[in-house]
């Protein structure tokens, strides 16, 4: 975590905390060009974008230091184990760096514990690169959260990520949550419905360590007119 993070607005710097998304199912590969030279541009952390729009990602950003980020088993996280890892592997074969992974909400529901975290753990074993355990808190009660993230830090997974967006977005509370759940162990990354640098900041301060946001370079005009970052 960024040294001064939480000593005021100022000091916090979004830029490099943004994953740049593009992740709706109409996104054209002009778009992406787009996302990728805007995520350069003001060097967000990542662009995330669908497992098809990997390989030009990657080939955009070659040598540069935005990762390449894309989504396993999304929305639903209901895809069986070995679609979601063949879906991974060949994400890393064409270039992703990092692995934004929806954990199955059944399992969890019916009690498949095991399941969930061989799940994880066969991920993060098999590909070598950072995942991110998508929990889509907004279907979760508060100690099927606890459960869900616990599993996930169990079995490797190097972020906790509250949301897809399909189903609700980043709140205080649970990135508080969260960041307690963790102490520190893994990165939190909220994501869902984050559209103004003031809304950015605060989940900062509650303690995320990345942002997914399609608002990117708005956030950043945000904060550039307003005097932070």
């Amino acid at each position: 975590m960024a040294k001064g993070l939480f000593a005021t607005d100022d000091a916090i710097d979004l830029a490099p905390l943004i994953d740049h998304s593009l992740l709706s199912p109409t996104a054209t590969p002009d778009q992406v060009s787009q996302w990728c030279a805007d995520a350069d541009r003001y060097g967000f952390a990542s662009v995330c974008i669908s497992p098809c729009y990997v390989g030009q990602a990657a080939d955009l950003l070659h040598q540069r230091p935005v990762q390449v980020c894309t989504v396993i088993g999304f929305p639903t996280g209901a895809t069986t184990t070995a679609t979601k890892l063949y879906e991974a592997q060949e994400a890393v074969e064409r270039g992703a760096t990092e692995l934004d992974v929806v954990i199955n909400l059944g399992w969890l529901k019916s009690g498949q514990q095991d399941a969930i975290h061989r799940e994880i753990a066969l991920l993060c074993e098999e590909t070598g690169q950072p995942v991110k355990a998508i929990l889509e808190t907004a279907l979760l009660t508060p100690a099927e959260i606890t459960l869900a993230a616990e599993l996930c830090m169990d079995a490797g997974a190097t972020f906790l990520k509250t949301s897809t967006g399909w189903h609700g977005g980043a709140t205080i509370e649970v990135v508080e949550q969260l960041r307690e759940l963790s102490k520190g162990r893994v990165g939190i990354k909220a994501s869902g419905g984050i559209r103004t640098a003031a809304q950015a900041i605060a989940l900062v301060q509650a303690g995320a360590t990345r942002l997914g946001t399609s608002q990117g370079p708005e956030l950043m005009r945000q904060q550039k007119t307003s005097g932070g970052g």
